[in-house]
């Protein structure tokens, strides 16, 4: 895994070199539609009468509209924004809006040339106005001009949302948004820049904009739905590379651009959800346990190296399959996990991101849930907050190859999630964690839930103890029963509780798997070198074939998290100086000391652990075939009756 770091400056000469033009587009231009009809406004403004609304000056520059030369196709955008309210003056919202306009398009512009000087376009631009550009380069030429196109829209759209993402949040919510973006022309950036012109100037037409905070609300809302379409357009074209593998930095507006990464989405969400305390989860203890660690090694993120030290020195967790029975807690474990996440991030200043993936996401249009999760995806994996995103009851949402119950939405789903996990193209940066979550985990196809590098058992409440402090717990304080023989929450101290659980782990649970270990045993003896172990593992490869490769690479990760088997101390959560506000070197050298090294139980319990959860999957994904089956038989052996039996006269 590589992170660049390198920040590229776009100087601020440049910049300003580009006002003019930016404001001639914002002036006025003449633009036929290609793709997009034009919108009709929901309501008309009516003016006062006797107030004018010609609040700015003429643009001389030759070639541009005015007021006076508009025709039906023009787009005279810093006319809309200032005619958007019945004030014959300019607002400050207005001239901010417009001020963020013309900063986004000159910015725009300047990544562009930049893209063309990296890309080797400027010369064939030079070679084509000549006329001496040969047709065997008339394809690289197109390709590179939409490259460009699609840089500086997604730039232009990016830099607006990220200047007006403060007065969003102080103008307040609004129900007025953008229409969908559709005019999206990839001729050449400036036509690009000029279709998407035109079409927010429809938008501000169409929504009816009265107020400012309507006004900014339906510009940032087409902004994110551009930055969504341009991102999509730009997925496997390998003539952006010169751009996604630069990261650009706007120094005045402490403004990065990293590839089609939206800089605005920093901005966190906000969760309605009913936070839980871990005291408030009752068993679960390696699931709850792992859940509290995980929590606080996202927090040792750096945002400057964009990069999370657990992440370099081993053992954070990307991916996670929590699996049980239908009650046994895998919602309280969501709740708590996000409810931990957003204090800390509450207390340090951080932006946190919360995200489920639900059923609501898979659709009948052909491609639609493809979209829908790698919005999901590309949510939570913005190196700019603190991600958590959860795939309740995945077994519904992502589709098993090979079943032909699957629908063509939930294939689609299960191949984003696949690529995303552990594509080519995945990046681990140590910002975010994804939980899949599930009641029946056989159902979930198999490399997408060998995808999940750590096993969460959440298997309840299983002692009588934990029955008497979850009983306790529910019942609330509206009453004076007494406790009895029984020290309350004793059996939740969660280091006393989680040793005894991994220690369960020293001998398989499932019968065969304890098969193998112990024919394994008698052949070899204790398995105290790592030849045996890779013995062992081997046998367990030959018992179930699907214990492959990846396998083994998720049952190291566990242990390499079970090496940094400590949680990081409440006061550095509580006090952000004494470690969250260190630099990455500094933090990386803390966590460090905290290591442990590994030890042979160790690799021993998280081989027993990752393999007990795949044998539990195959046997209960065996046991619902064969009962499938029988029914099945049945059906027919019924339906063969009553022929019969209809058929004799």
């Amino acid at each position: 895994m590589t992170v660049s770091n390198d920040l590229m400056e776009l100087k601020e000469e440049k910049i300003l070199e580009k006002y003019p033009l930016a404001e001639a587009m914002l002036e006025g231009f003449d633009h036929t539609p290609r793709i997009a009809a034009k919108r009709e406004p929901d309501r008309v403004l009516e003016r006062s009468p006797g107030i004018g609304s010609r609040r700015r000056f003429r643009s001389t520059t030759p070639g541009l509209l005015t007021r006076t030369t508009a025709r039906p196709e023009g787009v005279q955008l810093a006319n809309r924004v200032l005619e958007s309210d019945d004030d014959a003056l300019t607002t400050p919202l207005q001239a901010s809006v417009l001020r963020a306009l013309r900063r986004a398009l000159s910015v725009a512009q300047v990544t562009s040339d930049q893209f063309a000087e990296q890309s080797g376009l400027s010369d064939l631009k030079r070679s084509n106005l000549a006329g001496t550009l040969d047709a065997s380069r008339k394809k690289n030429f197109q390709d590179l001009l939409s490259a460009s196109a699609l840089i500086s829209l997604h730039v232009f759209a990016n830099m607006t949302d990220f200047l007006l993402a403060g007065l969003a949040t102080d103008a307040g919510e609004t129900e007025v948004q953008s229409g969908e973006v559709e005019e999206i022309l990839l001729d050449n950036d400036q036509l690009a820049l000029h279709g998407a012109l035109w079409e927010l100037d429809q938008e501000i037409a169409a929504a009816g904009v009265s107020t400012d905070h309507d006004l900014i609300g339906v510009v940032t809302s087409f902004c994110e739905q551009l930055m969504e379409k341009v991102t999509l357009r730009a997925e496997g074209s390998v003539h952006l590379k010169p751009f996604t593998d630069a990261n650009y930095r706007v120094e005045a507006d402490d403004f990065e651009i990293t590839g089609f990464t939206p800089a605005a989405r920093a901005r966190s969400t906000t969760l309605t959800m009913a936070f839980k305390k871990p005291e408030e989860v009752v068993g679960n203890h390696i699931a709850k346990y792992q859940a509290m660690k995980l929590s606080k090694m996202l927090m040792a993120y750096d945002f400057e190296r964009k990069l999370n030290p657990f992440a370099e020195l081993g053992g954070f967790i990307f991916t996670f399959m929590g699996d049980g029975k239908p009650g046994t807690g895998k919602t309280t474990l969501i709740q708590m996990m996000a409810g931990m996440i957003n204090d800390y991030c509450s207390n340090a200043g951080y932006a946190f991101r919360y995200q489920n993936l639900s059923t609501e996401s898979i659709d009948s249009y052909q491609g639609k849930s493809a979209q829908n999760a790698k919005a999901f995806i590309r949510t939570v994996t913005d190196p700019n907050v603190i991600g958590f995103g959860t795939i309740d009851d995945i077994d519904q949402l992502a589709g098993k190859r090979g079943d032909r119950q699957s629908s063509a939405g939930q294939l689609e789903i299960t191949a984003v999630l696949m690529e995303s996990f552990a594509g080519a193209n995945t990046v681990v940066r140590g910002n975010c964690t994804f939980g899949m979550f599930s009641n029946y985990p056989e159902n979930v196809d198999d490399a997408l839930r060998q995808r999940a590098g750590a096993r969460f058992l959440v298997d309840g409440p299983q002692t009588r103890e934990d029955y008497i402090d979850i009983l306790h717990l529910l019942m609330g304080k509206n009453h004076s029963i007494p406790v009895g023989d029984h020290e309350l929450f004793e059996a939740q101290a969660i280091k006393k509780a989680v040793a005894a659980s991994y220690e369960q782990h020293s001998r398989p649970k499932e019968d065969a798997l304890i098969k193998v270990f112990d024919r394994i045993h008698a052949q070899i003896g204790d398995m105290d070198t790592i030849a045996k172990l890779g013995t062992y593992l081997k046998a367990i490869q030959e018992a179930d074939e699907r214990f492959t490769g990846r396998a083994i690479k998720n049952i190291t990760d566990a242990v390499k998290v079970r090496a940094m088997d400590f949680e990081l101390p409440d006061e550095w959560m509580e006090e952000p100086d004494l470690f969250l506000f260190k630099n990455y070197d500094t933090k990386k050298s803390m966590i460090a000391e905290l290591a442990k090294p590994i030890t042979i139980e160790m690799v021993i319990q998280e081989i027993n652990r990752y393999a007990d959860s795949e044998f539990r999957y195959a046997d209960k994904s065996d046991e619902v075939a064969i009962e499938n089956a029988v029914r099945e038989m049945q059906r027919m052996e019924e339906a063969k009756r009553r022929y019969v039996e209809a058929s004799r006269p």
